[in-house]
This record gives structure tokens, C-alpha cells and sequence, in this order.
């Protein structure tokens, strides 16, 4: 098994961009938290959620993004299921979404980066408190993050089996609970911190509970959504 030291050696080797950067640990830290819900593996998860886009900047073209990273990344050891989930979170490389891994991986790539981008149109730009409502109206406003593709985003919780509004409370609470970074590249890992525990919101959802998360780093500022990669496209697939 790969660790996150070396998956984030990894990313940073790959990945220039400080705001892949944000968006890999955003869904580490979404992956995170689910796998503990489902009492998975939490390092396995996170892996996966971070390294899931690390070669789109060296590879922006389909299929080249994330078949060639998948290559990298077996040739590097990291496990199959672990890269089984890297393709399959990308429609377009053709790969089934057989575990819960690889449908958790899909449904939270893009509704990280959909999070993020309501967020950064509220006051203070902060994720605290936004509501499963709000994210829901901006999803219906084909005009905001028109590059979102929202069949991708309503397909991943009902892959995942999750009510939508459940599905944004839990990931809201996740990265409610990262850590701030700087701005700049880090050339260090980031550190990751326990939750003690789901939100208010995210509570109500999920009245069973959810369980601790691990917390990493804030959501990008250039997070785009997915699709398949290309000039016109956002950020990984």
C-alpha cells in the first residue's frame, strides 16, 4: 500500500498547480470521511481521492487523462483498486464503477469543486454553514459554473446511494472541517487532523451518524469540474 507521504510526493511531482493541489486534498478529505462512515480504509480512501486528477496537468487531453496516470501509478505500486477508481471516476475511459470506492471517488471529485465554487459567492467565501438547499439552487441555475456537468454530480449520489441533499450536507461538513493552507505551493505535506464529528447539518441528514473524518486542506480556487479534458475543459477528470 502506498502512503500518503508518497501519494502527495506524487501529486507534487506531477502537479504544479496550486489549485489541483487544494482540489486533490478536498477530496481526500471527502474520501476520508466516507470511508469512515462505511468503515473502510481511511488511507486507502484518501489516496485515492488525492492522486485521482495528479497527472492532468502533464496529460489535459482524453484518454490520456487518467489512462497514462493509471500506467504511472501501477508502475509506482500503487494498488489496482486503488487505480481501478482513478479511471473509473472518468465516464469517458470507459471503466465500470464496480466497489463502493470507485462510486465514492465520482460522486465526490465533482461536488467538492461544486461546493467550493458556491462558497466562494458568499459572504466571507467560506463553506461554514452553507446549506444542502443553496447547493441545490445553484445546480438548478444553468448559468452558474455552467461547466459543471450536474448530471455527473445527481449520478454520483444515486450511484453512491445516498440522498442528494445527504450527499451535499456530508461533504460540506467534511471540508467544512479542513484545514486553511497557504496559497503558495506547499513542498511539504500537509497535515491531516481528526474531526470529532459530523456538523449539525450534515446530522440531520445522516441521522445514523457519520463518524470522524480525516481533515486536510481547503477546496481550489480554480476547481472547474470534470469532463473530458481538453482545451475547453476545467480541471481533472
Amino acid at each position: 500500500m502506498i502512503t500518503r507521504a508518497a501519494a502527495w510526493s506524487v501529486l507534487t511531482e506531477f502537479t504544479r498547480s496550486d489549485s489541483l493541489r487544494k482540489h486533490a486534498r478536498a477530496v481526500e478529505a471527502a474520501m476520508r470521511a466516507y470511508a469512515a462512515r462505511y468503515g473502510e480504509d481511511p488511507e486507502v480512501w484518501g489516496v485515492a481521492g488525492m492522486l485521482h486528477d495528479f497527472d492532468y496537468e502533464v496529460h489535459p487531453r482524453a484518454p490520456h487523462h487518467p489512462v497514462k496516470g493509471a500506467e504511472i501509478l501501477l508502475a509506482r505500486g500503487v494498488p489496482g483498486p486503488i487505480v481501478h477508481a482513478i479511471l473509473a471516476h472518468a465516464d469517458y475511459a470507459g471503466v465500470p464503477r464496480r466497489s463502493r470506492l470507485d462510486r465514492a471517488l465520482y460522486a465526490c471529485d465533482e461536488l467538492s469543486g461544486f461546493v467550493h465554487a458556491c462558497a466562494l459567492v458568499r459572504p466571507g467565501r467560506m463553506i461554514a454553514g452553507l446549506e444542502p438547499a443553496s447547493v441545490r439552487k445553484k445546480l438548478k441555475d444553468k448559468g452558474f459554473a455552467r461547466t459543471v456537468n450536474r448530471d455527473d454530480v445527481y449520478r454520483g449520489a444515486e450511484e453512491l446511494g445516498v440522498d442528494l441533499d445527504a450527499h451535499i450536507a456530508f461533504v460540506v461538513s467534511a471540508l467544512t472541517r479542513t484545514s486553511p493552507s497557504s496559497s503558495r505551493p506547499s513542498p511539504t505535506l500537509p497535515p491531516s487532523s481528526a474531526s470529532p464529528g459530523p456538523d449539525d447539518a450534515a446530522r440531520r441528514h445522516f441521522p445514523a451518524g457519520i463518524g470522524a473524518t480525516g481533515a486536510l486542506a481547503v477546496v481550489p480556487a480554480g476547481w472547474r469540474g470534470r469532463g473530458a479534458p481538453s482545451e475547453t475543459r476545467g480541471s481533472g477528470g
